[in-house]
């Protein structure tokens, strides 16, 4: 790609996970790459990645995505070095485990403002430019939880529902303006630091259900709708059929749901009590590319032993 071609991307989350992902996956487009998220030293490390990946440029802005006038400040300084922006990859969230009422309500309100906020305020950054031009593509990463009731993830399931309604919503106000693109992508779970980064209430650590998908795919699958834009996709093989079965057959659904959590989605052989994790702070030594926890095999037979072995225990 000549200079001359090189897309403004902006990725937010962008020093972990399928943010950092993106970021490198727009690097080596040869796109000008910019950065946003809370921690500046972890930043300036993806930065750097990028740099060597092949971008044409590659600028770290430290910036909270639930402080709408710090992600104004952030694509104002955007517009002045580099120009207008072509695209926006949203990738910045946070988890928090625990049964509802059981999270503190700081740590509640944080993942709300950060997921669900904190993609109006990117929207509400981005979109009057795009408009402006009738040229850019706005991609809400959601997540596969944003069409499901998971027990124990509350905050984050909220948020996330509430992302893809917003996400369909601005393809509403926008369908005036043919240039302009808002995609949403929902992957399903995802080899990421999420997991091990989530506020956590429960007990055990929390873990990416299976089939698990690497971050440089969801990453792939985003930056494809940079080119081929689409209003929703959804990345990851089980994806259709767990929403499928959600939505026909609830009752069911509502009975297994909460056993297959415990089973898939958490790792009972380790202990998290009372852990804040990244929530109201960037933990800089969490961030990276894959979260690294291995095969879910061991996990689900360790979760399986544990609940055949409470059924076991003789009543009192």
């Amino acid at each position: 790609m000549g200079e001359q071609d090189a897309r403004v991307v902006v990725v937010t989350g962008a020093s972990s996970g399928i943010g950092l992902a993106s970021a490198l996956a727009a690097a080596e487009r040869g796109d000008h790459v910019v950065l946003l998220a809370r921690g500046a030293e972890a930043l300036e490390d993806a930065a750097q990645q990028c740099r060597t990946a092949g971008a044409a440029s590659a600028l770290a802005l430290p910036t909270d995505v639930a402080d709408d006038a710090a992600v104004r400040a952030a694509f104002a300084e955007v517009a002045a070095q580099l120009g207008p922006v072509d695209a926006v990859v949203h990738s910045a969230g946070l988890v928090a485990y625990g049964r509802l009422e059981e999270v503190p309500v700081e740590i509640f309100d944080r993942v709300v403002a950060t997921n669900l906020l904190g993609s109006v305020n990117i929207a509400r950054a981005v979109l009057p430019q795009m408009r402006e031009r009738n040229a850019g593509t706005l991609v809400l990463i959601g997540s596969l939880i944003g069409y499901l009731a998971p027990p124990y993830m509350s905050a984050y399931a909220v948020s996330k529902w509430g992302v893809r309604g917003l996400a369909r919503l601005l393809q509403v106000e926008n369908v005036d303006r043919d240039g302009v693109h808002v995609c949403h992508l929902s992957p399903g779970g995802v080899d990421t630091p999420i997991y091990l980064q989530a506020a956590n209430y429960l007990g055990w650590v929390g873990r990416p259900p299976p089939p698990v998908v690497s971050p440089e795919r969801v990453a792939r699958a985003a930056l494809r709708l940079l080119d081929h834009p689409r209003p929703r996709i959804q990345v990851g093989p089980a994806n259709w059929l767990t929403m499928a079965g959600f939505t026909l057959a609830p009752a069911v659904f509502d009975r297994i749901v909460t056993p297959l959590f415990v089973v898939g989605a958490t790792d009972v052989r380790r202990a998290a009590v009372d852990v804040p994790g990244n929530v109201l702070a960037s933990v800089p030594e969490g961030n990276r590319l894959h979260g690294g926890q291995g095969s879910p095999v061991a996990s689900i037979a360790a979760g399986l032993r544990a609940r055949l072995g409470r059924r076991r225990r003789p009543r009192a």
